[in-house]
């Protein structure tokens, strides 16, 4: 049977900026699986735990910072697709970033989507931390862009 392979590895640095963190991330700093992508990230609370109404959004310590040796890495935050999925606890702005040279801890804005109060509690898995790869392009300002097939139509536009 095939082997899928793994993805390229780069190392980053991480440190506990809460004391309390080392514990909550101790035999946790890898993905759940061989080939999961994300590391989960635990809610550090000052209390034992929050309360989140119907679309409030509550900012999440996490008790860790972080810092790509490769500058063409960047951390981005995901939404955890059962907490989201079940419990409508979500990601605020989609998806957020954490760029190569941002040292702070890491906050997490969720957003309670469902339609009833939930709770988080201290040391719960809240979101994803996945790194990849990004492109800062040379711009070339040009007065007009090149004719395509799609040109300019934006939602709707193909129909389907």
């Amino acid at each position: 049977m095939h082997q899928p392979s793994l993805s390229v590895s780069s190392r980053v640095r991480l440190a506990f900026v809460r004391p309390e963190a080392r514990e909550l991330y101790a035999g946790a700093l890898q993905p759940a699986t061989r080939l999961s992508a994300g590391l989960d990230l635990r809610a550090c609370l000052d209390a034992p735990e929050v309360r989140i109404a119907p679309g409030e959004r509550v900012c999440v310590p996490t008790g860790i910072s972080v810092q790509p040796e490769c500058a063409g890495l960047a951390g981005f935050l995901y939404s955890r697709s059962g907490l989201g999925a079940r419990e409508g606890l979500t990601v605020a702005q989609g998806v957020g970033l954490i760029d190569p040279d941002y040292t702070g801890e890491i906050l997490v804005m969720l957003l309670n989507t469902s339609g009833e109060e939930r709770v988080l509690r201290h040391g719960e898995r809240m979101a994803q931390l996945v790194f990849q790869p990004v492109v800062r392009p040379d711009w070339d300002v040009v007065e007009r862009l090149e004719d395509t097939e799609r040109g300019s139509g934006g939602f709707g536009h193909t129909g389907r």
